[in-house]
């Protein structure tokens, strides 16, 4: 099998070679291997040695006939967040973080039982605290469907959804606080999945904010996380082929999906709207029901949003508490936002606090009358680094490019981010499609049917043009 022939398998493809014997985890990871771009800059550490190292015992269970899950064997990167044991953690920052960092967590600690093969560590925006992915430390990960000039990739989780465009891996864990995993597999064209409040362990993976903080992978496909999501979520874990049954058999005029909640369509730039527009049209010649509801909560949340952060206030007690020597070396466009938290006092920050839970509540009755609200995931086009690598440029697309996303986090909601097309300047679209708190496993199966109708990434979008 060639390489190229390898790369553009499915996890259900690959899940179903790798178990027959027809594929080998080491073939499947030497081709994610031979992928890397260094000038891509996915990754912080690429560790091809523990790589092979880890395809070789995936092979060995295999081939005593051991399944010990569904990534068994898959390429898997990891955002410099995570604790890997052997590997030393930054979060994005210009030192290495105590060794109490490299713990393991459940997330990660789950695909090590079954052999998954971590290929490394992932770049990350300094303490995740940033929705356009740079960082001046280390370099930002270019974003590969921009052959001519240096664009964002999207963070927090810059590197994930590159790793995944290049070919290195079929899964990449990232976390999402704001929209850190929908923002950059957006601007990849990838999917992402941010997972409900509370769902997945946050042990072991360095904390932005305790309150909205959420694990999440970024995929290839819908499918893909499926699959991913079986693999790692503690109530579905042994139920992958209920989940493919349940997608395969979800009729498509039961999906009901909001599309009209103005706070999340407006000001966006030129071809972002009518991209995701045509895809819910095509949606409904589909079957999918749109139903035009507002869902006023989004815009009470976005006020508390466009405040100040509640991110802000405790990354920064975090670091002062835990790691006050890394505050002195933050990069300026963290740096001055973290520093500014100061002036929210602690009557103010429970206040905060306070509404987002009213309104998390609140929120959770909307979904009596549909499943779904639907908006761009990123109103923006990925920027060019040059126009935001100071903090003036900088402050107003983050804050614009986390827009749409950070609501879920606000709200208390699951999501997901599918790609449906090209902007105006050939940059990726993604549809967001947020669902009600712990109704994950449903998004993921509705996700699945409607990448049915509207084809997968690569389907849809072609090839990254650096990739070509």
């Amino acid at each position: 099998m060639t390489n190229d022939t390898i790369q553009e398998l499915s996890l259900k493809e690959i899940h179903q070679r790798l178990r027959d014997g027809s594929l080998k985890s080491r073939e499947l990871t030497e081709s994610a291997i031979g992928r890397y771009q260094e000038d891509l800059g996915a990754y912080r550490d690429f560790r091809k040695d523990d790589a092979i190292a880890h395809a070789t015992l995936a092979d060995q269970a295999f081939r005593c006939g051991t399944d010990l899950g569904p990534l068994q064997g898959v390429p898997v990167s990891v955002k410099d967040l995570y604790g890997l044991s052997g590997t030393q953690t930054f979060a994005g920052s210009p030192k290495a973080l105590p060794e109490s960092f490299e713990k393991e967590g459940p997330v990660v600690s789950s695909l090590r039982r079954q052999h998954s093969v971590f290929t490394g560590k992932t770049h990350t925006v300094e303490f995740a605290f940033g929705g356009l992915g740079v960082n001046t430390h280390w370099g930002t990960p270019r974003n590969p469907w921009d052959a001519e000039t240096h664009r964002v990739p999207g963070g927090s989780s810059c590197g994930a959804g590159v790793s995944l465009q290049e070919g290195t891996a079929w899964i990449a864990l990232g976390s999402d606080t704001a929209g850190s995993v929908r923002v950059p597999a957006s601007m990849t064209g990838c999917v992402g999945l941010k997972t409900s409040y509370g769902r997945w362990s946050l042990e072991g993976i360095f904390p932005l904010s305790p309150t909205l903080d959420t694990a999440g992978i970024l995929t290839r496909s819908a499918e893909d996380a499926l699959i991913g999501f079986a693999a790692i979520d503690p109530e579905h874990q042994g139920k992958l082929e209920e989940l493919m049954k349940d997608a395969e058999s979800l009729d498509p005029a039961s999906v009901r999906i909001s599309t009209r909640d103005i706070t999340l369509w407006q000001d966006c730039e030129s071809g972002i709207a009518e991209t995701v527009e045509d895809a819910l049209k095509e949606l409904n010649r589909g079957g999918v029901r749109l139903v035009e509801s507002t869902t006023p909560e989004t815009r009470q949340a976005l006020e508390i949003f466009n405040m100040g952060s509640v991110p802000g206030i405790e990354i920064k007690e975090f670091i002062q508490s835990e790691l006050p020597a890394w505050l002195e070396t933050t990069d300026p466009v963290v740096g001055t936002r973290i520093k500014s938290s100061s002036s929210v006092d602690a009557g103010e920050y429970l206040r905060r606090l306070r509404v987002l839970k009213k309104l998390s509540a609140s929120v959770q009755r909307h979904f009596e009358d549909v499943d779904l609200i639907a908006s761009p995931t990123v109103p923006i086009t990925p920027p060019l680094l040059a126009d935001v690598s100071e903090v003036e440029g900088y402050a107003p697309r983050n804050m614009a490019s986390l827009r749409n996303t950070t609501v879920g986090n606000l709200l208390g909601l699951c999501g997901i981010t599918l790609p449906v097309g090209l902007d105006a300047s050939g940059m990726p679209v993604g549809l967001q499609l947020l669902a009600k708190h712990g109704n994950d496993a449903k998004l993921l199966t509705i996700a699945c049917r409607l990448e049915k109708i509207l084809g997968t990434p690569r389907q849809r979008l072609g090839l990254a043009p650096c990739l070509k």
